[in-house]
């Protein structure tokens, strides 16, 4: 039974007691619904800004590990990184894809760490405070000798 504007009676319309219970429920609801759309996107968000600064980082080191200290290597001894040369070129690296970090050189001079710290800013979680998520990403470089890949 429906009822128009004109002809309702007291007993059509709902009881005081049931008034706004579904948009209690459906409050509530939403809310929920838009915590998980949040966490997903937000979350997403954090995965890719790992992936990009594992990513920045391994290019990093592979920057820093092309500078290899040349007398040393054409005598057929151990093949070493120049340090300085390949922590400028890491850091370098860095500088101009807008992340900081740390490049740190290895293995007695055959090896390069990179550790990036990166922040990314956050769409949902900026509701609550967080407006920004700090990422972390790390990559490592050995120098090897040969086509083969064998290490010295």
């Amino acid at each position: 039974m429906s009822c128009h504007e004109h002809d309702c009676s007291p007993r059509d319309l709902p009881e005081a007691g049931d008034r706004g219970s579904v948009t209690l429920f459906l409050t509530i609801t939403v809310v929920g619904l838009l915590v998980l759309v949040g966490l997903v996107v937000d979350g997403g968000a954090k995965v890719h800004a790992v992936q990009r600064a594992d990513d920045v980082a391994a290019q990093a080191a592979r920057a820093g590990g092309q500078a290899i200290a040349v007398p040393a290597a054409i005598t057929g001894a151990t093949p070493t990184v120049d340090a300085r040369a390949a922590v400028r070129a890491a850091e370098t690296y860095l500088q101009v894809h807008g992340v900081t970090g740390t490049v740190v050189v290895t293995d007695a001079g055959r090896g390069l760490d990179v550790t990036v710290t990166s922040t990314t800013p956050t769409v949902f979680l900026g509701l609550i405070g967080i407006t920004t998520m700090t990422v972390h990403g790390n990559a490592s470089v050995v120098l090897i000798r040969g086509v083969t890949g064998a290490t010295p």
